[in-house]
């Protein structure tokens, strides 16, 4: 977040969220963690997984552990491993050498997994039936007002314009490569209208994107600034003639993948999340299964906020959970509305979410169907991809709990 500032008279209160492609490296490592998880559950819905992913050249390691029925060789690793690369765009036949970024065939596969800890799973696998939490650790789930999704202006610009320059990428793989990243700056004009989700404008965009070595750089900007106008961001605050924008800053975008840049699962917890705009939690999702909390409980946190906000209860909120290995309540929930709740305060708010959802891993698990990930409902492969919340079609995104949220505003009105 950047200070404010007086410029040639004008106020001005910036704020800043970054996002990163499918072909990132550290992407491509949560990527290929999740659809790990994916194949696993799929084959036994009872999977406990939290694997691992480092990218570094051309060489590829999955470590954790695993406890399954599904009968999976090193063979089968390695074709997952593949199969994501190609998905993501990194599949031999774009206009880029070897020498400038992953080829699925040059990629060697080290598949270091061990069985999960009796240890962890006696906590998990209640006898009566209940899921305990598969680690200790806290959640955040954010909300705001800010745009039709219900998240913060500047992370939902930033992936707009990074999902229209991925897209053509992979369309186009003779002029750009997967490797994106982009940022944007939206001005808020005052302290008081951040606080209050007024985004005045957007102030900064900024775009990196490979582009072949035979593309003068002229060119690459030519496109690419055809394609930032072209994403639908909103007239009212993207004007193309007074925003700043960088694109390929250096000059020179050509070198990339993992090739160049290593990448591992967990590392792009901003990206995944909220852009900065609130706080997160310790732990990452991708890797994970359904019953590891620092996955379930940010779905939960998020659908909670998300819900909260649309009841027009508060103009942004932010939940807390936390948990205990091995126990399914939550030890605490905290809603936080940074002031700008609507009759209902925040520890009656608080109070109101804890007695009305059970929060426990299973029911988490059979809200949003967690343990049976499918082409026609979501795969945890592809919401690494796309970022952990604010997409429209994800289970726990649904506005399902507005009446339960409008009944309770009736009341303290």
């Amino acid at each position: 977040m950047e200070n404010k500032m007086q410029n040639n008279n004008t106020q001005q209160y910036l704020f800043t969220s970054e996002v990163v492609s499918p072909g990132h490296p550290d992407k491509c490592a949560d990527i290929i963690a999740d659809s790990i998880v994916d194949r696993l559950i799929i084959e036994d819905k009872n999977s406990r997984v939290a694997s691992e992913v480092f990218l570094a050249g051309k060489n590829i390691i999955i470590g954790g552990e695993v406890k399954t029925t599904a009968d999976l060789d090193v063979e089968d690793y390695k074709n997952i491993v593949k199969d994501a690369l190609i998905k993501i765009g990194y599949d031999g036949k774009s206009s880029f050498s070897r020498a400038q970024c992953l080829y699925p065939d040059d990629v060697s596969v080290q598949v270091l997994l061990n069985q999960q800890s009796l240890d962890i799973n006696q906590g998990v696998d209640q006898e009566d039936g209940e899921i305990g939490a598969g680690d200790q650790g806290i959640m955040f789930g954010f909300a705001s007002n800010e745009t039709a999704d219900f998240m913060p202006a500047a992370i939902t610009y930033a992936r707009m314009i990074c999902d229209k320059v991925y897209n053509y990428a992979l369309k186009h793989n003779h002029k750009l490569g997967v490797d994106i990243k982009t940022q944007v700056t939206v001005d808020y004009g005052t302290k008081e209208n951040f606080e209050n989700c007024l985004p005045q404008k957007i102030h900064t965009i900024v775009v990196s994107a490979p582009s072949v070595e035979s593309m003068p750089i002229e060119e690459v900007r030519m496109l690419i600034k055809g394609l930032i106008d072209d994403t639908a961001l909103p007239p009212r605050l993207y004007d193309p003639e007074n925003t700043i924008i960088h694109i390929n800053p250096t000059g020179r975008y050509v070198s990339h993948s993992s090739l160049h840049d290593s990448g591992l699962t967990g590392r792009k917890l901003i990206v995944d999340s909220f852009g900065g705009y609130s706080p997160i939690g310790g732990g990452a999702q991708s890797s994970k299964d359904y019953t590891k909390v620092d996955r379930s409980g940010l779905y939960a946190a998020r659908w909670i906020a998300k819900n909260i906000v649309a009841s027009g209860l508060a103009k942004k909120c932010s939940v807390q959970l936390s948990y205990a290995i091995g126990v399914a309540k939550p030890v605490s929930v905290s809603v936080d509305t940074f002031g700008t709740y609507n009759h209902v305060s925040d520890d009656i708010l608080s109070q109101f979410v804890l007695d009305s959802f059970s929060l426990t891993p299973r029911w988490i698990t059979k809200k949003f169907g967690l343990d049976a990930p499918s082409k026609e409902t979501f795969l945890y492969a592809d919401v690494a991809a796309r970022g952990q919340v604010g997409q429209s079609d994800y289970p726990w995104e649904r506005l399902d709990a507005l009446e339960l949220f409008e009944v309770l505003k009736e009341i303290y009105k």
